[in-house]
This record gives structure tokens, C-alpha cells and sequence, in this order.
């Protein structure tokens, strides 16, 4: 799985190669053209990566090559890095010469009598090898690299930020029926709470908080009971004036509120849901900052006939239900296997020609049983291999190396991987820094600090344990 990443990992060592400054290439003898020579085969490389991720599960030798690449790729990248850390030391060396002054006395000490001039001499003897060496195993893998006619593919994949919609097939859902029927109880039962009569949904992403509260919200007896529903999908920007625009715009499509201000915005409110009764779902909210809440609850509460209403809020996080609602969150759960395997067999198959493949449907229950019950990662899966019956295609996705991750409970890290591919490419270098184990963020935060001691320098040290410390949130 990890030559999925190749694209990134090539566009990196471009970026780098590129980015390297006169004075760094010069720290080498006669390795401009060398290095000229691995910009341009590895831009032409990158050039196809793209198709040859979509296409590596059709072939075992395409996937073999690019095992090669992926070595060959860590191997110029470090030669590129070497670069900058030589320029690093000797960096050091004019900036700290006292501490460079130890080191040499401590190495003389140790009957190594080195200097500086000698480590330089000794850098600019290998790096030369060492990238003809690169080149050279780039040329070999050319001729089989040409042989899978692969097409050059641009990387114009863009974030969007997400919406969810109101309605829902309730014949699509599968096995939340316990659960729409708790909080239509909720929603139902007078309030013993007259300032803040908010309903929370929480879980992990994927598990179907959205899909619930669609159930809730298009239920006849929920629609009977309130004759205004409002649906908005907050996300992560939780900002004031633009979700007063999304609740007014929700309750009448032709006012225009685009220029109004915030006075203007809960003016218009009022009007609109004075003495009504209304249901409000605040979808998809991540804001943690309590006082941003009690901003949007008071201009709710400015309204005439706030108390009956009532409001639905499906979050990740414990804390938001926390922070917006006194009455106890809905926690949601993963599904059943059985109904897991009927979600499954919906998505992948077309009605009734499941009974066709029962050589499928084993491998399908299989794959269903490391999705751990998550709805989202069922119906991925299903419909990635809908009309797929070539049963290489199935065993494929079973057998996927990702699946070896360190999982937990309601995990869905594999399916995030579908997702991950997605995203514009600098977005995923970031997550490629991620899955660090405690192991490596210990490595990590114990190389800064001997680092940061070995420049003795306040500032350095500062920075230093701000490194550490982004290390351990990552």
C-alpha cells in the first residue's frame, strides 16, 4: 500500500532537488549535471505515477517496479537531505566555533584526529557516487517502467468544504432503528430544560450521525411536532454571522441577508421564528469554544417561543456535546455484523445478483468483518467493488496491506485511505507524517534535544521544544 504515496515521495525530491541553493550544490565536486540529469528523470517518472497508483492492482510486476521505485526515491531524497545538512554544519561551524573547537579536541582525545576540512573533503568524495548510482538504477527499471503504457495524469484534485443535506432514503438505512427511535423519544419529550434543549449525536467519523439525525429530522411524527426544521452543516468554521445566514436562508430562500450585519442578521431572525416552533440540526459541528456557542444559543433564545424548540447536534467529540448540551449524548455505535453484511451486499451488487456469486460473498463477509461495524467504510468498499466480479478484484482489497495497521475498536483508518487519495498532494504529505509510533516520536523528541544542547543556543532550545512538542501531537 505504501506505493500509493510514490507520487508524493517523487514530487518531494523534486521540490528539494529544485530548492537546492548554488552554494549547497557546490559543496560537491562536478554533480550539477548528475543532479540535473535525476531532476529531469524523476519529473518524468512523476509524470505517470498518478495512472500507475490507479493501476497497480491489476498487475504484480507494476507493483513490483514501484517497490523498487519507492527504495530508489528514500535513497535520492536522503542524498538531497545530505546536501542540506552538510550546509547545515559548516553553518554551525562559522556560528559556534567553540563548541566545534570541543568536538575536534574530543575526537583528537579519541586518537581520531579529525577536522573539519577533512569531513568536507570526505563529503565531496561520495556524493558524486552516490547519485550516478541513483541515475543508474533509474535506467535500469526504464525499459520495464515504459512497458505498462501508462499516461501522464495532472494532480487537480482540490478540497471542498463539505454540506450535508436534510433529506434521506429511509429504505437505504440499515440497522438504526433503536437508535432514530431514542431521539425522536428525546425530541418528543417536553423539555426539562428551558434554556438549552440541544440533543447530541456523538461518535466516530463514519458511523452515521448525519443518517440518523436525517432519519429523525423527515419522520413523520417529528415533522408533525415541529412545524419548522431547519438543517445546517456547520463543519469546522463555526462562525457567527455566516451560520444566522444559513438559519435565515433556510427559513426563507428569498430574503437577501449577504451585506446585512450581525445587529441586522438577529433582527431578521427574530422575525422569522418569533413564536414558532422549530427544530434546528446543527450538523458536523467541531468548535470547542464555548463562548462562540453561547453566542449563537442567546440569539436563539432573543426569539419569542424559543423553549419548545429544540436543536439536534451530531459532533466527534465529547466535548462539544459537552459544552452545548446538560442532557446525556447519543452514542453512537458500530453496526451489527449481519446488518453490516446486508448494507455490504446492497452497495456491491445489483438486487438479487448476489445469489450468482457465492464465491464473492465469502470474500465480501471477510472484507465486511475488518470494516468493525463502521457503516461508511461498508458502503466504500461495497460500492468500490460494485460490477467488479473478477474475484482478483475482491481478494485484493481483503488481502490490502493497510488492513495490517494497528487498529482500535470502530477504527477506520483503512477506509480513510480511499479518502486520503483525494486529496491535492501537499495535503497528503502532511499526513504521511502521521501514523509516527510512541517509539519514533521518542526518537524524535531525544534527536531535537541533543541537537538543540549541541548548538547551546536559548533560541535553538526554544524552537527545539516546540519540535517536540508538534512531534507528540502528531
Amino acid at each position: 500500500m505504501a506505493e500509493t504515496f510514490l507520487f508524493n515521495i517523487a514530487e518531494r525530491v523534486v521540490e528539494k532537488i529544485v530548492g537546492l541553493t548554488v552554494d549547497e550544490v557546490r559543496l560537491a565536486f562536478n554533480v550539477k549535471t548528475d543532479l540535473k540529469k535525476l531532476e529531469d528523470t524523476m519529473i518524468s517518472i512523476k509524470a505517470v505515477l498518478l495512472d500507475a497508483e490507479h493501476k497497480q492492482h491489476q498487475s504484480e510486476k507494476l507493483r513490483l517496479c514501484m517497490r523498487k521505485l519507492r527504495g530508489i526515491f528514500y535513497d535520492a531524497e536522503n542524498v538531497i537531505d545530505d546536501f542540506k545538512c552538510e550546509a547545515l554544519r559548516k553553518q554551525d561551524a562559522v556560528n559556534h566555533p567553540n563548541i566545534n573547537n570541543l568536538k575536534v579536541r574530543l575526537l583528537g582525545s579519541c586518537c581520531l584526529p579529525l577536522s573539519f576540512s577533512s569531513f568536507s573533503l570526505s563529503f565531496s568524495s561520495k556524493m558524486s557516487p552516490k547519485i550516478k548510482d541513483i541515475n543508474g538504477r533509474l535506467g535500469e527499471l526504464a525499459t520495464e517502467w515504459n512497458s505498462f503504457d501508462l499516461r501522464q495524469c495532472s494532480d487537480n484534485r482540490h478540497v471542498f468544504r463539505r454540506e450535508t443535506i436534510s433529506f434521506v432514503h429511509s429504505s437505504d438505512v440499515i440497522g438504526r432503528d433503536e437508535d432514530k427511535e431514542n431521539i425522536i423519544s428525546m425530541l418528543t419529550k417536553p423539555s426539562e430544560d428551558q434554556n438549552v434543549p440541544v440533543i447530541p449525536i456523538v461518535g466516530l467519523g463514519g458511523l452515521g450521525k448525519t443518517t440518523l439525525a436525517q432519519l429523525a429530522f423527515n419522520d413523520d411524527r417529528v415533522t408533525s411536532l415541529f412545524p419548522l426544521r431547519i438543517w445546517i452543516c456547520v463543519s469546522e468554521e463555526f462562525d457567527l454571522s455566516r451560520l444566522l445566514k444559513l438559519i435565515i436562508q433556510s427559513v426563507n430562500a428569498e430574503v437577501r441577508c449577504d451585506d446585512l450585519k450581525l445587529e441586522a442578521l438577529q433582527a431578521r431572525l427574530r422575525s422569522l421564528l418569533n413564536y414558532k416552533k422549530f427544530l434546528l440540526v446543527l450538523d458536523d459541528v467541531w468548535n470547542e469554544n464555548k463562548a462562540k456557542w453561547v453566542e449563537l444559543r442567546n440569539l436563539l433564545r432573543s426569539t419569542d417561543g424559543f423553549s419548545p424548540s429544540k436543536i439536534i447536534v451530531t459532533t466527534r467529540s465529547l466535548n462539544v456535546a459537552s459544552l452545548m448540551s446538560s442532557i446525556p449524548p447519543c452514542m453512537l455505535k458500530g453496526l451489527p455484523l449481519e446488518d453490516c453484511l446486508t448494507l455490504f451486499t446492497k452497495w456491491a451488487f445489483n438486487d438479487g445478483d448476489e445469489r450468482h456469486y457465492p464465491n464473492l460473498i465469502r470474500i465480501g463477509e471477510e472484507i465486511v468483518k475488518k470494516c468493525k461495524g463502521v457503516p461508511l467504510a461498508v458502503r466504500t468498499l461495497g460500492s468500490l467493488l460494485f460490477q467488479k466480479t473478477d474475484e482478483s478484484d475482491w481478494i485484493y482489497i481483503r488481502e490490502s496491506e493497510i488492513w495490517g495497521l494497528e487498529q482500535h475498536e470502530n477504527d477506520i483508518l483503512p477506509v480513510l485511505k480511499l479518502s486520503y487519495n483525494h486529496l491535492p498532494s501537499h495535503l497528503q504529505r502532511c499526513l504521511l507524517f502521521c501514523p509516527f509510533t510512541k517509539r519514533m516520536r521518542s526518537i524524535i523528541a531525544i534527536e531535537l534535544y541533543v541537537f538543540g544542547w549541541q548548538m547551546d543556543s536559548l533560541s535553538i532550545q526554544s524552537k527545539i521544544k516546540s519540535g517536540r512538542m508538534l512531534a507528540n501531537d502528531i
